[in-house]
């Protein structure tokens, strides 16, 4: 079963930018594969079309069997918190404490405080940042401030999580831990899709990998074919 399927999925901005060009491919629910390419292949355009911040040209973008080019009005929120995102500059509110940022999709969902507090607590002790619930994001390294991210997107169990370039700011060590954490995911039912330029991280995590070319998605690489 998919959780994500790009059906023949072409995007085209005004202007005439040609962004994406017959896309086609599916992630598997509890699948963590990588997108690559250039700068400029579409892959960020990729990524606004699973968040609905961005609609198809041409084509269809499945979630399950909710076709997204008719998600519209209030639906649009309510599939977003089925999409947990990461980004490379973490977006955190540097006025709310670690756990603020944390329960924050919770407290957008109508969660009860009660069960919002757990929650935040169990989630950050599986990242590794039990001990720093009440700290400020000033007060953390930059790893520990995409683990808070990380942490944020998780909390409300996602179906998929994407991230984007989420190691791009890390060194070595730290940019294999945070992709530990990632490769953790699916076996707790969601599903990584993870763009970055990293190509010896990607190498290192022996997962499936689609290379976009152009707009074009020149490759689909196994897992067994990544490995050879």
């Amino acid at each position: 079963m998919s959780v994500l399927r790009f059906d023949n999925v072409s995007k085209q901005y005004a202007g005439g930018h040609q962004a994406l060009v017959d896309v086609s491919f599916e992630v598997a629910a509890g699948e963590m594969l990588f997108v690559t390419g250039h700068s400029g292949a579409g892959k960020s355009t990729l990524l606004k079309l699973i968040h609905l911040s961005e609609r198809p040209t041409r084509g269809a973008v499945m979630f399950g069997e909710r076709n997204l080019l008719k998600v519209r009005g209030g639906k649009v929120a309510l599939h977003r918190r089925e999409v947990g995102a990461v980004y490379q500059d973490h977006r955190l509110l540097v006025d709310r404490t670690i756990g603020e940022n944390v329960a924050l999709p919770l407290i957008l969902r109508g969660d009860r405080r009660a069960d919002t507090g757990k929650r935040v607590r169990s989630v950050l002790e599986r990242v590794g940042l039990g001990h720093r619930e009440k700290a400020l994001p000033t007060e953390l390294s930059a790893g520990e401030q995409q683990r808070v991210g990380i942490a944020r997107a998780i909390v409300a169990e996602p179906r998929l999580l994407v991230a984007d370039e989420p190691t791009g700011n890390l060194d070595p060590t730290l940019a294999a831990e945070i992709m530990s954490l990632f490769a953790e995911l699916p076996s707790r039912g969601t599903s990584v899709l993870v763009v970055s330029h990293d190509l010896a991280l990607i190498k290192q995590m022996r997962k499936r990998v689609l290379i976009l070319d152009h707009g074009k998605l020149a490759d689909d690489i196994s897992p067994h074919e990544l490995a050879e």
